[in-house]
């Protein structure tokens, strides 16, 4: 799990990339807001999930606002909805 996904939230959907070197974590903190990360997988740094945003500390009120926000913010996820 990422430095930027606390070990007290919940990790609800994980959305990958085909080739599995992207993902959008969708997750529920304890407060029951949502939130997201985007991570990257880079062979160079042994396939570990790197963030590459600071989206981790916005909050939404659901998990389909959460979505929506991540699929305007990350935009390989827009595409391949």
């Amino acid at each position: 799990m990422s430095r930027r996904i606390d070990k007290s939230w919940v990790v609800l959907e994980s959305l990958e990339t085909d080739d599995g070197l992207r993902c959008v974590d969708l997750f529920r903190r304890p407060d029951g807001s949502f939130g997201y990360e985007e991570f990257r997988r880079d062979p160079e740094d042994r396939g570990v999930w790197t963030p590459t945003s600071f989206a981790s500390g916005l909050r939404y009120p659901s998990l389909e606002m959460a979505r929506g926000a991540a699929a305007l913010a990350v935009r390989w996820l827009s595409a391949s909805a």
